[in-house]
């Protein structure tokens, strides 16, 4: 196995998996510790209601698992915000964002060649996915379709969730107000050297995804990334003003040239599509700055870390005591050679 003279951070998000956790994390720093020179395992765990909490606390403690932080939400958020938590805590040289149910831990080492090498992101693509129900991939196909459509970029396919950060592209996306939405599309395409690599590994079995959260997830990251549906809504107000205007001039063609008009259709048709031309007007116009109103919105944090404890044993923390120390002992050397 290839060895890599860098400081890598991996990032678990998990939620109820007391059972396994445990394993994961152990035979992820087996690979882990052999492929770099210094490391951090980050869980953070998306408000886990069975025993993950007391197996992480335990594996923090003196005898546990050494290089180990851990985050725990106090409310079950998107897998985006979670891999965030840990993306914005992490102090590697890169970060790899995990998914222990869906993504081959074994696979870290090829994808950070690809980095070393340059990539500032690597993606990596598992050709097995796991099952979900047919009208969940129906809407999924119909949402990257659309997204692909207005963003250029396949999220499915050229940015997949099993990736490789380098440090510059994660302070790249912290530069962004909305850093949460981003993730997950900005590395794709805000112009980074990239990689991407295919893989086949079964995936363990995975609770269904709800249709409904993933309609309303995929709503927000349509609205936050592009402009096209908010497009659309001044366009249709475009239409509808004009429309009306023309049916304002239909009305007094009408008038002009016909003598059996209905008494009051003139003027009644007159004053309601004088209002609605003035509506669509208001439309088009909060339409326009809608995007930038609701980026200024002050709706407080999407997460909050409920608990954040560390392991008793960190290695790197080592390293640095032995450095200080040398540095302490060549210092004292120095000074008593000029003494003398």
């Amino acid at each position: 196995m290839e060895f890599f003279p860098c400081f890598l951070s991996v990032v678990f998000v998990i939620r109820n998996q007391s059972a396994s956790i445990e394993k994961i994390l152990a035979d992820a720093a087996v690979v882990i510790a052999g492929t770099v020179a210094d490391y951090e395992l980050i869980v953070v765990d998306n408000a886990s209601d069975d025993e993950s909490i007391l197996v992480l606390k335990r594996l923090t403690a003196e005898d546990g698992l050494a290089n180990l932080q851990v985050y725990a939400l106090t409310k079950e958020v998107e897998a985006d915000t979670a891999s965030w938590v840990g993306l914005e805590n992490a102090l590697g040289d890169f970060v790899v964002v995990v998914d222990p149910l869906a993504d081959d831990i074994g696979f870290i080492p090829e994808m950070l060649n690809q980095a070393v090498r340059g990539a500032d992101v690597v993606f990596a693509n598992n050709a097995q996915k796991p099952k979900q129900g047919l009208i969940y991939r129906g809407a999924n196909t119909i949402f990257h379709s659309l997204y692909n459509r207005f963003n250029g970029v396949h999220l499915a396919k050229e940015a997949p969730q099993y990736r490789i950060l380098s440090k510059r592209v994660i302070n790249f996306i912290l530069q962004h107000p909305q850093p949460v939405m981003t993730y997950r599309h900005l590395p794709a395409t805000g112009g980074f050297a990239k990689a991407y690599l295919n893989y086949s590994c079964t995936p363990q079995a995975s609770r269904p995804k709800r249709l409904g959260e993933s309609i309303d997830r995929g709503m927000r990251l349509l609205v936050s990334t592009t402009r096209a549906p908010m497009r659309l809504v001044t366009s249709l107000s475009l239409f509808g003003a004009v429309a009306n205007l023309v049916y304002c001039a239909y009305v007094v063609a009408v008038g002009i040239f016909k003598t059996d008009v209905a008494p009051g259709w003139i003027s009644f048709s007159l004053q309601q599509s004088g209002m609605f031309f003035l509506i669509s007007l208001v439309l088009l116009v909060l339409g326009e700055y809608i995007l930038n109103m609701a980026s200024l919105s002050n709706e407080g944090p999407l997460y909050h870390v409920g608990q954040e404890f560390t392991s008793a044993r960190m290695t790197r923390l080592e390293k640095l005591n032995i450095e200080e120390l040398v540095s302490v002992l060549a210092d004292k050397n120095i000074s008593s050679s000029a003494r003398s």
